[in-house]
C-alpha cells in the first residue's frame, strides 16, 4: 500500500474521531467524579440554606437503579445533627401516596375511578345534586367543582379530627362549580379520597399506606398522621420554623387536619426510595401508571402530581408540599431515571425559592453549574429593612421643606387629600392581603396566622409606614393649620 493510501483513510478517521468528540456534550467530556458532584451538590445546598436562613433540611437523591446520596444538613434547635434518617413532614407530596393507594384499589378492580364518588357512599344526602356527579377522578384531578371559598380548609374554625367526620359535610356543600368544569387546588379533594381507600379496603388509611405502599418500597420508616398536633407533639420530628427578618422562629404548626392531602411524614433515605419506585418497579399496570404520571386535559395537575414534557429532561412530575413551619420540593426526570427531593424545617416564605434547590442540584447532576439567585431572603429582608429607614427620612425632609416653605398653604390643599390617601394606602393593602394572596394562590384561601408566617416583615413594614404616615399627615395638617391664620 502506498504512502498516500495509508494516510488518506488515517486522516478520514481522525477526522471523523474528532467531530464525534466535539459533538459529545461537554459534561459528558468534563465527567466528574461521585465524590465531586457530591461536594459541589452539599456546598451548592449549604449556601443557599445560609443566604435564606434555612437552619435545617434533609436531601434525597436518587440515580438509575440506585440511591444516589442523601444527607441532612443543620441541626435540631437541641443540637442534635439532622440526618438522612431524621423524619419531616412532607405535606403535600403525600398527595401522589394517596392517589397511588386510590390507583392500587383501582388496579384490583375494586375502585372505578369514572364512577360517582358518592356511590361508595349511598348513605350521602347532598343538599347540592351536583355532588352525585363528583368522579373519583375528579377528586384526583382537583377538578370537583369544590373551593376554598365554598368548602373552608386552612381557615375552617373548628378542623376535623378524623375522616369519618368529612363526610357529612359534603351534604351541606354548594359546589363552586360544575364536577369537571374547573380546576380548582383543594386539600378535601384528596381527604375525600383517603376515606374513599378506608369504605373500599376496610383498612384505616394510614394502615393501607403502610402495608401496601410504605413497606413494600421498603419505607421502614415512613408514616401517616391525621393532624398536626400530632407533628407537634413528636419530639423525633425536627421543630418547624417560621422567618422574622432573616431569623428563623422555632414554632408550632397551626392546627390543621391533613390525612389524605397533607399527613405524610418520611426520612430523606425512605424518600429515594419512594422517588426510584416511580421508574424502576411496577407499582401499577402499565395503563394506570401512565395515567398516574400523566396531567390532566385542563391543567398540568394529575393524579396527586405536576406532570410537564420538557425540551431537555424529557417527562417530569413533580409537587411542592407546603406548611407553615416545614417546606418540601420533590422532582422526579422520568426519562434521566433521577429523582430529587428536599425537605426543610422552615415553612412557606415569600422570599424563599424553595424550588431553586432542586433545579440548582439537577443542573450539578447533568454536568452544569448550580448558580444562588440574588433575589434571596437574605437581600430581600435587607432591602425591607432599608425601605422603612428611607421612609422615614423622606417623611422628615419633606416635612422640613414644607415649614421653610414660604409659598401659601392654601394652593396646596389638594396636596393635603392626596396625602390623606396615600396615609391609609399601606393599611388597605394589608387588610386586602388575603385576597389578594388567594387570587395569585389559584382560590387558595390563607388564614392571618398563614399570613403572617410567610411574610412578617411585609406586615410590620405595611404597619410600620402607615404609622409613619399618620405622623407625617398630622404634622402636615398642623403645618397648614398654623400658617393659614396669618
Amino acid at each position: 500500500m502506498t504512502t498516500a493510501r495509508k494516510i488518506i483513510p488515517a486522516f478520514l478517521i481522525s477526522s471523523l474521531l474528532a467531530l464525534f468528540i466535539l459533538a459529545i456534550p461537554s459534561s459528558a467530556v468534563e465527567s466528574k467524579s461521585k465524590k465531586e458532584i457530591v461536594a459541589e451538590i452539599d456546598e451548592f445546598v449549604r449556601n443557599n440554606m445560609e443566604v435564606n436562613h434555612i437552619s435545617g433540611a434533609s436531601l434525597s437523591i436518587t440515580y438509575g437503579e440506585d440511591d444516589y446520596y442523601t444527607q441532612g444538613y443543620g441541626a435540631y434547635a437541641h443540637g442534635a445533627r439532622i440526618t438522612s434518617t431524621t423524619p419531616f413532614p412532607i405535606a403535600s407530596l403525600s398527595k401522589a401516596m394517596t392517589a397511588l393507594a386510590v390507583l392500587q384499589l383501582a388496579d384490583k378492580g375494586l375502585i372505578d375511578l369514572d364512577a360517582p364518588f358518592a356511590s361508595y357512599f349511598p348513605d350521602i344526602a347532598a343538599a347540592d345534586n351536583r355532588v352525585a356527579r363528583i368522579t373519583v377522578r375528579h377528586l384526583l384531578n382537583q377538578t370537583s367543582g369544590l373551593n376554598d371559598k365554598v368548602n373552608p380548609d386552612m381557615t375552617k374554625s373548628n378542623q376535623f379530627q378524623s375522616l369519618q367526620e368529612i363526610l357529612k359535610s359534603l351534604e351541606l356543600l354548594s359546589l363552586a362549580n360544575d364536577p369537571g368544569e374547573t380546576y380548582s387546588y383543594h386539600n378535601p379533594n384528596y381527604q375525600f379520597l383517603a376515606l374513599l381507600v378506608e369504605q373500599v379496603s376496610g383498612q384505616p388509611f394510614s394502615e393501607y399506606l403502610h402495608d401496601h405502599i410504605f413497606e413494600p418500597i421498603g419505607m421502614h420508616d415512613t408514616f401517616s398522621v391525621s393532624t398536626t398536633q400530632q407533628i407537634n407533639e413528636d419530639s423525633v420530628i425536627a421543630r418547624g420554623h417560621y422567618l422574622l427578618f432573616g431569623k428563623p422562629i422555632s414554632t408550632s404548626e397551626p392546627l390543621w387536619f391533613i390525612e389524605g392531602p397533607a399527613g405524610v411524614i418520611s426520612t430523606a433515605e425512605d424518600m429515594a426510595k419512594w422517588m426510584r419506585a416511580q421508574y424502576a418497579t411496577r407499582l401499577l399496570s402499565p395503563n394506570l401508571m401512565q395515567q398516574y404520571h400523566a396531567a390532566e386535559q385542563q391543567t398540568s395537575y394529575g393524579m396527586g402530581w405536576l406532570a410537564s414534557l420538557d425540551t431537555d429532561w424529557g417527562r417530569t412530575i413533580s409537587h411542592s408540599g407546603i406548611f407553615w413551619t416545614y417546606k418540601a420540593e420533590e422532582t422526579v426526570y422520568l426519562e434521566k431515571k433521577l429523582g430529587i427531593a428536599m425537605m426543610f424545617d422552615t415553612g412557606l416564605n415569600a422570599f424563599i425559592d424553595y424550588s431553586g434547590f432542586i433545579s440548582g442540584i439537577a443542573q450539578i447532576m447533568d454536568g452544569g453549574k448550580a448558580k444562588i439567585s440574588v433575589m434571596h431572603s437574605r437581600n430581600i429582608e435587607a432591602a425591607l429593612i432599608l425601605l422603612p429607614v428611607a421612609a422615614v427620612l423622606w417623611k422628615m425632609a419633606s416635612i422640613y421643606l414644607l415649614k421653610k416653605s414660604k409659598k401659601r398653604l392654601r394652593s396646596y390643599r389638594w396636596k393635603l387629600i392626596v396625602a390623606t390617601v396615600i396615609t391609609f394606602t399601606p393599611l388597605i393593602l394589608l387588610l386586602f392581603l388575603s385576597p389578594i394572596l388567594t387570587f395569585i394562590g389559584g382560590g387558595r384561601v390563607v388564614p392571618w396566622s398563614g399570613i403572617w408566617m410567610m411574610m412578617p416583615s411585609v406586615v410590620l413594614l405595611f404597619i410600620f409606614l402607615f404609622l409613619v404616615n399618620i405622623v407625617s399627615l398630622i404634622c402636615r395638617y398642623r403645618i397648614y393649620s398654623a400658617q393659614s391664620k396669618y
